[in-house]
Parts: structure tokens; sequence; C-alpha cells
């Protein structure tokens, strides 16, 4: 058993405690969350750190199998010239792409991250997700713009889901994007959604999509009626009238990857406009072809730096709890609460004066 303060907790179930207690059973359950009103009483036998401490960190938006393609594709290309790039330089060995999968696993887990929503296209990477300490809900993505491979491609996507479920890892099918996908696959995708389902969407990265297909909102209501939860990933040049249509679905979470859009178009997603419709906000980092690192907390004091005016504890909330709820992780992730085992995350240093986290916050991990 330890008990472990620090100048705040921030246990994304209630306001920040100054000083507060935990104390946490052998196996990371947390048995309690004592607030001591910042003037502990008892100080023998407590770990103290001078910083912040927060649960463990979800990523809801990544592609492990494109961490090979780290430093290969230039910034600024924009969508268009970012998805061409992939397509053509995504080729690698078996070897070349497992070590770098598995070499951003470990980044990610020692970054603080205990759940991610992954993005999968095949299964290369199943067996780094089955024995990772980090929780993976993957999503088994299908695109195809040509309605005469729709048969194929759901064919493939299925072939990769099975391999899924033999691996043991959780799984679902879902969309690449509105405008990669023919109105036929859309249908044969559908035939696998329910409302237990957890699915994600690219969804209005770029201005470009806007003339790649139409029926962006018509597309993303239809799904988030049919699925438990939809993550619109990116959400990039979302206009507020657009936010507050989906928003009002209630099941709509929408993920935000600030260093990802600033790398491919040099645009920051509108996160004060977001933030104005709905609570319902999580991040990612996307993937090591379209960012330079795996850093959640990197990606979090971007979008503080974006809505200084929102509390930290709010920000926080976008990459603990809010994540966990929107993967249906929150039962035992996202919060410091008795009986969770959520992790715990030593943060520093941070502005304990205004409130923010700094350019040079990293993340230790304590359990």
């Amino acid at each position: 058993m330890r008990k472990i303060s620090a100048q705040y907790l921030f246990t994304s179930a209630g306001e920040p405690l100054r000083r507060g207690i935990i104390t946490a059973g052998d196996d990371g359950t947390i048995l309690s969350v004592e607030d001591t009103g910042g003037t502990p009483h008892e100080r023998a036998g407590t770990e103290f750190y001078n910083g912040i401490i927060i649960p463990g960190l979800v990523n809801c938006h990544s592609h492990l199998e494109l961490s090979h393609m780290h430093r290969l594709i230039p910034e600024g290309g924009g969508l268009q010239g970012f998805i061409a790039a992939v397509r053509s330089r995504r080729e690698a060995t078996q070897e070349v792409i497992v070590s770098a999968a598995e070499q951003a696993d470990r980044v990610m887990y020692d970054s603080g991250v205990v759940a991610c929503g992954d993005i999968s296209n095949n299964a290369i990477t199943f067996d780094i997700k089955r024995d990772s300490n980090i929780r993976y809900l993957t999503f088994t993505e299908v695109f195809g713009s040509d309605p005469l491979v729709a048969g194929t491609r759901m064919s493939d996507a299925l072939a990769v889901a099975d391999k899924a479920g033999e691996a043991g890892l959780p799984c679902q099918i879902t969309p690449h994007a509105v405008y990669s996908v023919s109105d036929p696959l859309s249908g044969l995708i559908r035939q696998h959604i329910n409302l237990e389902s957890v699915i994600s969407l690219h969804f209005l990265e770029s201005s470009d999509e806007r003339t790649m297909a139409q029926g962006h909102i018509e597309t993303a209501l239809g799904l988030s009626a049919m699925a438990g939860h939809l993550i619109l990933v990116h959400n990039t040049v979302m206009t507020k009238a657009e936010a507050e249509m989906l928003a009002s679905a209630g099941n709509t979470w929408f993920c935000l990857c600030p260093s990802s859009n600033m790398f491919i178009s040099g645009i920051m997603p509108p996160v004060t406009l977001i933030r104005e419709c709905t609570e319902r906000i999580v991040a990612g980092t996307d993937s090591l072809a379209s960012n330079n690192a795996l850093d959640m907390i990197g990606e979090l004091r971007l979008l503080h730096d974006a809505s200084p005016d929102l509390p930290l504890e709010e920000i926080l909330r976008w990459g603990t709890i809010n994540g966990a709820r929107a993967l249906k992780m929150s039962a035992m992730l996202g919060s410091i609460e008795p009986g969770k085992k959520p992790g715990l995350l030593l943060v520093s240093p941070v502005d304990l004066v205004n409130m923010r986290l700094l350019p040079q916050s990293r993340v230790r991990r304590l359990l």
C-alpha cells in the first residue's frame, strides 16, 4: 500500500485537491482519496511530489501501424498531399513496421497513456497490442470510394477483425471518412454497427473534404443514431452550426489532434468554438507519420494554449475521464476514485500560480 500526495491532485472526478492524499493498493487500485484542505495531518509514510498528480492519459486516436513513417513525410503538404504520401511510402518490411510500432507503444506507455483508440488496416500490430500495458480499442478501418470494390474491401476488413478476435483484442469495424467510403461500402459497414458500438470517423480535417464529398453532417448523424458512441476525429474546419448539430445527438465525441493538424495543414482545431457547443471533447496524437512525438501532455498543452480561458482542470479531463468515457473504459480508468485502477502520473514542472502546463512539462509514472 502506498500513500501519495502532491501540490495538487487533479482527480478528474471533482475539484482539484491541494495536497490531498491518495491511498493505493499494491495492485494499483485506488483505496481512498483524502481532501486535506491543503494541510495534511499525516506526513509519515506519505510520498510527496512537487507537481500535480493526474490519472493515466487516454489517447483516443492513433495509428500504431504507421509508426515506421516517422519523419518520412514533409510538413505542410495539406491533407490530399499527406494521403498521397502515406499511400506511396507506407510499404516497408514487417520487421521495420513491427520494430517501430513496438517502440511507439513503449513511448506512449512511458508518457502516461493507459488506453488508446487505435486505427488498424491490417493485423501487423495485434501481437504488440495484445502484450502491451496499454489497453487498446482497435478500430478496424474500412475505406474504398469505388463502389465496385465494396465487397472486397468489406471482406478484407472482416478478416482483420477476425484476427483481432483471435488475439483477444476488442475491435470495431469503422469507416475511415465520409469522402473515402462509397455508398455500397457504407451500407456494408453499417451492418456491423449497433448501439453497443464505439466507432471512429476522420471528419472535416481539411476544407478539401467539402469538395471531395457531400453530406458530412447527415452521414455523421446517421452513424451516431446507430452506434453507442461516435468519435469524430480532427474537426479542424468545423463551423459552430455544424458542431451544435452534431453535439445535439448526445453520443458524439469530438477528438482533437492539434499537433497532427499543424503538421499537415498548419491549422489548429477550433477549440473554443467546439467547447461552446459541447463538453464531450477528447484528444489524440494521431500517428508518427503526422506528428513528431506521441506526447498526450503536449497535445493538451497546445489545446490549452488555443483556449487559455478554460481551466486546466477541464483540459486535463479531455485527456483522462472524457477519453475513458468515449472508449467505454471509464469503469476502471480515467479518474482517481476508490475502486478504479487509473494509473497515477506526476506532471512537472507546472505553473501552479496560473495553473498552466509548460512547454517543458513532462510525465512521470507513479503507478
